[in-house]
């Protein structure tokens, strides 16, 4: 008989009431990955409806206490995600009656003990062998800045943001300030004036476009080297969310687009946990310099990207859409591509999905990914209207009120259900010690003062050590292709957009970028089947001879045709000869806990 995984070994385990059911018996036992409830009365159950309760669908706890003073029994409520059978998740909570001793100070030091022990798996930190869960355990409350682009995912940005996002970090206990963008750039300047100990974390809620400017503002600081630690966000309400789709994946999520991936995304933040994240340092041909998290393209894929622009009103559909027009007018761009290819022995984890080192168009064929589900869009908190007026937001503990937030029409320290029976309404334990939190305060105008002892007008980031200057010969040791070409793209992820896995074997922190290719002379028709197979990362097994790869340090492009469009993660840049270099784990990704991979997914 095979021993027991580490993570079904019991922790915890006892017998409670759930509330509101009066009479209702429940055995729970806590584990490392999920809470199991088992009815004991009124009809003993093993497996009652929602006995198991995944630790990956729980956004927090908290502890609870009843507004009868002669109760003495306290409570402690879980809120969780689950997905329903149809895809969608549903905000759910589960309350449980804790009344095995005779006084309540007894009682709620139960309910505090599991709430810290789920508080505690929830964020990463390990539990002590000694039994002894105090909240003493628990470290201070993570503070962060969240910056919502308006005008992002149709200009619905702000209104998820309310819906959903604020309510899941309340439950989780972040604390957090909300300001709202006005323009372009703006996120930009207000990182370059950021005074960076006073935060934990910086949590873009929009697309790709303004982490771009979050990180760029980060390395055009004086103090470039700290403040690039800084660990960034994204949580989904634009068009493409190339990063939230590799997000979603690294955290062992199906995949998922709209509202289902904004609230795993959400949920992957209330975990906590961060991860290093490669940038690609992109020299364009003025000289001047920006970095990149997601991608730099060339051809079809930035065709699409701009041109797209004006169907933004129809959200992720207008790739679609643009798609199809790109397909209609098809061109081809004469260039000359060249990169330093890496050392593909080390650089890829499963020597099964190992790829070929390609000089040259070699046709891949990684092993293909599971068939993207896209599922139904639900509603899972309350869409009651909030105050849309407000620029900035900050969380209870902050020096500003918090407008009132609702959950499915309740506050969210309320457990709702309740029908008037029984014991009054439960509200928060104002016994229990909130966690420590320090102040916080107002984003200063303006960049911040230089660094000691660094120059004025001295070049941001790091150096790109693999880069002659441009326009400089390269060294043997690089492969030169000269084509006419449909696309060229540089991955640092997986996804190119939340459905498109461009790159399938790409992780946050592999040291490479990914070069893929399409040289002329493909149909249109063969196009379009390299773009279906990608939502399921399966276009090098159609083994299409016009389709190359490469796992490279750095790279050149050269455009030999006088007008075209590069874009830098989605941004339209100057158009004509621009070199790349990666610098592995650069910066860093606020990413949650990582998930058991998908069959074929890395």
């Amino acid at each position: 008989m095979a021993p027991p995984s580490a993570a079904s070994i019991p922790l915890l385990h006892g017998e409670f009431g759930s509330y509101p059911a009066c009479g209702r018996r429940v055995a729970l036992t806590l584990t490392l990955k999920a809470l199991h409830i088992q009815q004991l009365r009124p009809k003993p159950e093993a497996r009652p409806r929602g006995g198991l309760v995944p630790l990956a669908e729980v956004s927090g706890c908290c502890t609870l206490q009843s507004s009868s003073a002669s109760n003495t029994a306290a409570y402690f409520c879980i809120y969780t995600y689950p997905q329903g059978r149809r895809g969608g998740r549903r905000r759910t909570t589960h309350t449980f009656l804790v009344d095995g001793a005779a006084t309540y100070e007894e009682n709620r030091a139960e309910a505090q003990r599991w709430t810290t022990a789920l508080k505690c798996l929830l964020r990463g930190v390990p539990l002590p062998g000694d039994g002894e869960i105090t909240p003493d355990l628990l470290p201070r409350r993570p503070r962060l800045l969240l910056l919502v682009n308006p005008f992002g995912g149709r200009g619905l940005a702000w209104q998820q943001c309310m819906n959903h996002v604020l309510p899941m970090i309340s439950e989780a206990g972040l604390s957090f300030n909300l300001i709202q963008t006005e323009r372009q750039n703006h996120a930009r300047e207000l990182v370059q004036g950021l005074k960076l100990s006073e935060w934990d974390g910086i949590v873009t809620v929009s697309g790709d476009g303004l982490l771009y400017e979050v990180l760029n503002g980060l390395l055009d600081r004086p103090d470039w080297k700290e403040a690039v630690k800084m660990p960034v966000g994204v949580l989904p309400c634009g068009s493409g969310n190339a990063l939230a789709g590799a997000l979603n994946q690294f955290g062992g999520f199906q995949p998922a687009m709209g509202i289902d991936l904004l609230l795993n995304c959400t949920l992957l933040l209330c975990r906590g946990g961060s991860h290093p994240l490669d940038l690609l340092s992109v020299t364009l041909a003025s000289g001047t310099r920006c970095f990149s998290f997601l991608a730099v393209a060339w051809g079809f894929v930035s065709d699409v990207d701009i041109q797209s622009e004006r169907f933004r009103a129809l959200g992720n559909a207008r790739f679609t859409l643009g798609t199809v027009l790109g397909l209609a007018a098809l061109h081809t761009y004469p260039g000359r591509l060249s990169y330093l290819p890496a050392d593909m022995d080390s650089a890829l984890p499963n020597p099964a999905h190992s790829l070929p080192r390609a000089k040259s168009e070699l046709t891949l064929a990684p092993a293909p990914a599971p068939p993207v589900a896209h599922s139904p869009l639900h509603r899972s908190v309350s869409d009651l209207p909030l105050p849309l007026s407000q620029p900035a937001l900050v969380s209870p503990g902050s020096p500003e009120p918090l407008p009132e937030l609702t959950v499915n029409g309740r506050s969210p320290e309320l457990v709702g259900d309740w029908g008037g029976a029984g014991d009054a309404p439960l509200s928060p334990d104002l016994l229990l010690p909130s966690p420590p939190s320090s102040p916080i305060t107002e984003v200063p105008p303006g960049p911040p003062p230089p660094a000691p002892g660094a120059p004025e007008g001295c070049p941001r980031g790091p150096p790109d050590d693999l880069l002659p200057p441009l326009g400089s010969p390269l060294p043997p040791e690089w492969v030169t292709l000269e084509e006419d070409f449909v696309l060229v793209l540089a991955m640092s992820p997986s996804h190119l957009s939340a459905d498109l896995v461009a790159a399938p074997h790409a992780r946050f922190d592999d040291g490479l970028a990914h070069l893929c290719w399409v040289r002329a002379g493909v149909s249109r028709a063969t196009l379009l089947r390299l773009f279906l197979a990608m939502e399921r990362g399966a276009q090098f097994g159609l083994r299409c001879p016009h389709l190359g790869y490469a796992a490279v340090r750095a790279f050149r492009l050269e455009p030999l045709t006088p007008r075209g469009m590069l874009t830098v993660d989605g941004e339209l840049v100057e158009y004509g000869p621009l070199q790349a270099q990666v610098h592995p784990g650069l910066a860093t990704l606020l990413s949650g806990p990582p998930g058991d991979p998908s069959p074929g997914l890395l």
